[in-house]
């Protein structure tokens, strides 16, 4: 079968990921509803002992899990986490409760979503999301929460991001990638989140993944191009961000910086193997 030129060109583009853009966000009103004051308690412990006995911070500053250490007893106390989050009220959650036990459904799911799968050298080779074009686990819909199908994507692009519009929402979770903003090694709580929030913004842009400068030109993570409207809209909100949350001396090498040079990202598993 012949197919045109631009036609190839576009599917090789689309299947690189180098052509599409990330989700809209776009608001599941169901998920507004939400409690007052706190009558629920929410357990992340079993989150936090996977996180103190896999997580290993590299010296690179990027935190890795040790996929192929977990072993069929850790699996089922990590399904067993996801069970009891599934079985919650979520609307009768707290806001801030709220916001720990999304931002941690996240980042527990994705990484049952590796372990079912490893070995894999990327997420991105995980395909069980519906649709030709559509690579990686995040349309997959993977829990049934009050009645309703959720998947990774619904979490972050119609709950997430639409309710509370906190940029700093993309440097909590985490997709498994080495470009990703680091798994953080402490399960969000409605008393922690604002530190844990603040403390990976910070991470994040100073380490090289999120910002540097090469021969006076600024370097970025492609995460300020796909997400750019809730970084402010522009490329000057994007790097008013990066000044906000820079340390010295990225403070200095920012100061006289009016534009955004290149994007980068990596996809590889961040493995600890």
């Amino acid at each position: 079968m012949y197919l045109p030129k631009y036609f190839l060109v576009l599917l090789l583009l689309l299947l690189s990921g180098s052509a599409g853009s990330a989700p809209k966000s776009e608001l599941w009103p169901e998920w507004l509803a939400h409690a007052d004051s706190a009558t629920l308690a929410v357990d992340h412990g079993a989150w936090q002992r996977f996180l103190d006995t896999y997580l290993r911070n590299g010296e690179d500053g990027v935190n890795r899990v040790e996929y192929a250490a977990v072993g069929e007893q850790e699996r089922d106390a990590l399904q067993a986490y996801l069970n009891r989050l599934r079985s919650l009220p979520v609307s009768s959650l707290t806001r801030a409760q709220q916001l720990a036990y999304w931002i941690n459904l996240y980042n527990a799911g994705t990484v049952s979503v590796v372990l079912a799968h490893y070995p894999v050298a990327s997420i991105r080779d995980i395909d069980i999301s519906p649709g030709w074009f559509n690579d990686g686990p995040w349309g997959k819909k993977l829990f049934d929460i009050e009645g309703r199908q959720v998947g990774l994507d619904d979490i972050e692009h119609r709950i997430l991001r639409p309710i509370w519009r906190d940029p700093r929402l993309h440097y909590a979770l985490n997709c498994a990638s080495v470009g990703c903003p680091n798994l953080q090694p402490s399960a969000f709580s409605a008393d922690n989140a604002e530190v844990l929030l603040q403390r990976a913004a910070r991470d994040y842009v100073n380490h090289p993944r999120g910002a540097r400068l090469e021969r006076g030109e600024l370097k970025v993570s492609s995460i300020y191009r796909w997400f750019e409207e809730d970084f402010g809209g522009s490329e000057e909100a994007v790097i008013r961000h990066l000044r906000h949350y820079a340390a010295p001396p990225l403070v200095q090498e920012l100061a006289g910086i009016r534009r955004i040079d290149g994007h980068h990202y990596d996809w590889s598993l961040n493995d600890a193997r």
